[in-house]
């Protein structure tokens, strides 16, 4: 892929292939849009530092880490919007899909109780763990939550993430070298956000059904009169 990738770093279309990836990531979370944006930054930091070492013999466009961290964060929080938007226009249907799905009804109720106190860290939280984007988006869709609630922790959550996985592409770069094992660890760097973000999003459930879980029953012992 780093291949593939960097032979786009020349080209506009670097930007299009990362926002079309990212912002379809949310209805196909199997699509590898964090690895593609962390191979994208690799190849641009291993492009600014040809053109450093070359810069007198010839220039070479190499796509800008900060118009990679907009573009994704921007095709993030559109995706978020599409996810939410089809969920909250769809229906009968959708909603009995999500009722049969534990997991979605489980994020339903959290996001509307984190959302009803004003906090939204759940979203970004959700937006480092396996398809917890899509689990959020749509549930704040299907359970009707203000938009005005939603929109700006999908913002701070694609900011977050697209610079978290730009930076660990860049930074891994110059660190260990634009190889496929500086890559690699960078990505497997993104795979410990997320399994780290999703053993936090399964805490508050925990936390909740044991909470209403009936306590034990103390036996009422007569007392000799």
């Amino acid at each position: 892929m780093l291949e593939s990738v960097g032979a786009l770093t020349g080209s506009p279309w670097i930007y299009a292939v990362v926002a079309l990836s990212v912002l379809l990531d949310v209805f196909l979370p199997v699509l590898p849009s964090g690895v593609l944006v962390i191979t994208a930054a690799t190849a641009a930091a291993a492009g600014t530092t040809t053109v450093a070492a070359d810069a007198a013999r010839h220039v070479t466009e190499v796509p800008s880490v900060f118009a990679l961290i907009l573009c994704a964060a921007t095709a993030s929080v559109l995706g978020d919007l599409a996810a939410y938007r089809l969920a909250w226009r769809g229906g009968e249907r959708l909603d009995r899909a999500i009722a049969r799905s534990r997991r979605l009804t489980s994020a339903h109720e959290r996001l509307g109780a984190a959302l009803s106190r004003g906090g939204g860290v759940l979203v970004v939280i959700a937006r480092f763990a396996p398809a917890g984007r899509s689990v959020v988006s749509l549930g704040a869709g299907a359970s009707h939550r203000n938009v005005k609630e939603f929109l700006p922790w999908s913002a701070v959550a694609g900011v977050a993430w697209a610079g978290y996985s730009v930076g660990l592409g860049y930074f891994g770069a110059h660190w260990l070298g634009a190889s496929w094992l500086g890559t690699a660890l960078s990505v497997l760097a993104l795979f410990v956000a997320g399994a780290f973000a999703a053993l936090l999003m399964k805490r508050p459930a925990a936390a909740a059904a044991a909470a209403s879980a009936p306590g034990p029953v103390s036996a009422s012992v007569p007392t000799a009169s």
